[in-house]
This record gives structure tokens, sequence and C-alpha cells, in this order.
């Protein structure tokens, strides 16, 4: 395999790092004709902004790290019978909690979900198997076999007008009669 002798072992070419230069140079040359054309009140925040961004990056990077803020405990809700929620007491809010309902809280909704989705899931079973439950003593009680759906002339036969398929029974007798002459 050969290798580029422009690229460093790192597979990157070694003039990445001029490249990555003249764009900055570009870049902030582009920034800051558009900043000349901002109105003042706009300017002087971005100038405060620049100072503060300039202070944080001359800060050592261990004094730089955000504090941990404790956050509000999350409190596990119950749903009632009546159908309002109520919260559990699960412990002093952004204390280290270790109750059950503090590290078992996600399970009982989860819980209900899956018996949901099966419940679901079954009465979808047993709806489709009484509609061809239905569809079955249908076919096996009518005067017709079964055989004769499957019968290609016959589904042309149910597709023809009433009219067209079974003669009007006045029609038939006046065909059937000889005509007389006197």
């Amino acid at each position: 395999m050969k290798t580029d002798p422009s690229s460093s072992p790192a597979g990157r070419p070694a003039n990445a790092d001029a490249l990555e230069a003249r764009f900055a140079l570009r870049l902030t040359a582009q920034l800051e004709g558009s900043a000349r054309q901002a109105p003042h009140d706009i300017s002087e925040r971005l100038r405060v902004a620049r100072q503060q961004a300039l202070a944080q990056a001359r800060r050592p990077a261990a004094a730089r790290s955000p504090e941990r803020v404790a956050a509000p405990a999350v409190m596990p809700a119950s749903l009632g019978s009546s159908g309002a929620a109520a919260l559990l007491q699960g412990g002093p809010a952004g204390g280290d909690d270790t109750s059950l309902w503090s590290r078992l809280g996600w399970l009982l909704p989860a819980l209900a979900l899956l018996l949901g989705l099966i419940g679901i899931g079954q009465w979808h079973d047993m709806e489709s198997i009484a509609a061809m439950a239905e569809l079955d003593a249908e076919l096996l009680g009518d005067d017709l076999p079964p055989a004769a759906y499957a019968d290609a002339g016959f589904s042309e036969f149910l597709k023809r007008p009433l009219d067209v398929a079974l003669p009007a029974h006045t029609d038939e007798a006046a065909r059937s009669e000889p005509a007389t002459q006197p």
C-alpha cells in the first residue's frame, strides 16, 4: 500500500494546519465586516461576549469546568382509580435518594405499557378469529358449495347486473309460448 508523502502519519494532510489558519482568517474578516454594519447595541453585546469568551479561554481548564448544580429530584407518579395522578413521596429533593420508588419508578409505567400492548394484540387476534369464523359459517351454511366461489365463471356471473343475469319472469313466459297467427 502506498502512502501519500504529503500526509502525516495520522492520515491528515501536512498542509491542513495552514488551510485551517487561512479559513479562520477569511472567516474573521467576514465577521468583522458584518460587525461594522451592525447597530450600536448589537455591537456592544458582541464586544462584551468577546471579552467574556477571552477571559474564559485564559483561565486554566480545571477552573473552566462547569459547577455541579443539584437538579430537582424526579418524583414518580401513581394513577389512582379516579384517574387523578398523585405524586409518591420519594424523599428530599436534590438529596441522594435511594428509595425503592426512585430506583424502580420507571418499572410500573413500562409494565403497564407492556401489558397494554399484549392486551391489544390478544384482542386483535380474537377479533380476526371471530371474523374468519363468521365468514366460514356463512360459506358452509350457504346453498352453494365453497368450490363455486373459486370458479372464475361464477365471479363473472356475480359481477353482472341482476336483470341481465336473471331475466324477468314475464319475459321467460313470453319466449316460451309460441306465437300463434290467424
